[in-house]
């Protein structure tokens, strides 16, 4: 059997290593590659980049602004998605506190201050049992490392402007699975149900002891549900 064509968008501040674990155990059931984040400043741009390079038919999954990527990537060109996976993201617009929050960020990264971006989120990005993990942690710190300064600030002027998707949403005819963190700070569990209730037969799922970035802190179960995604309609 021919195998999928999986393409993984990482989030904000992130790289492939987000989706390290899932790259090494499910390459013998699908071909994967990662979605280019760091160089467009809009979500359209974002998402016109992956499509220019994908083949005609993909699988697709992303993390919190993966998920945007990937909901705009469904209103360009949703003949092309076979399955839909959402990760720790929503459907909804910036609040005006998130935004705000983004520009405080933004203007500390304007001052120099880029290195201590991370450090400051990384209390929203994980469970609060794995902020003593060094292995973790530092992961996580070296894809922002990666990704820059010019890159996060691309990247947060694209979510700062992105749309409401929830009318949208209602129109998706694919498999679809929503994954959330159950402890996620930044994309609540709530979220993830409204988003499950406007796609058509979506299927939800929680991830106990977990937060934001669920595929490197619970990789296993986020693999596994990824593979059962992928070999079930």
């Amino acid at each position: 059997m021919e195998q999928s064509h999986l393409i993984l968008v990482p989030g904000l501040l992130c790289d492939e290593a987000l989706w390290g674990p899932q790259l090494r155990f499910l390459n013998d059931i699908s071909r994967m590659t990662a979605g280019e984040t760091r160089l467009d400043d809009s979500l359209p741009d974002m998402a016109a980049r992956i499509l220019a390079s994908a083949p005609d038919r993909f699988s697709l999954a992303g993390l919190s602004m993966g998920g945007y990527v990937c909901m705009e990537i469904m209103a360009q060109a949703p003949e092309r998605v076979e399955k839909l996976a959402l990760f720790d993201t929503s459907a909804r617009a910036d609040t005006s506190d998130q935004t705000r929050r983004r520009k405080a960020l933004i203007e500390l990264t304007s001052i120099g201050k880029f290195k201590g971006v991370t450090p400051r989120l990384l209390p929203l990005l994980i469970h609060s049992d794995r902020q003593s993990d060094e292995t973790l942690t530092q992961s996580i710190i070296d894809m922002a490392g990666r990704i820059g300064q010019e890159g996060f600030l691309r990247q947060q002027t694209a979510i700062m402007n992105r749309p409401d998707r929830r009318d949208e949403m209602t129109s998706y005819e694919i498999p679809t699975m929503i994954v959330c963190g159950r402890q996620d700070a930044l994309t609540p569990v709530d979220l993830h149900e409204e988003m499950a209730d406007l796609v058509p037969g979506a299927r939800l799922c929680i991830i106990e002891e977990c937060g934001h970035l669920s595929t490197l802190e619970r990789p296993y179960a986020a693999t596994a549900l990824m593979r059962d995604w992928l070999l079930h309609n």
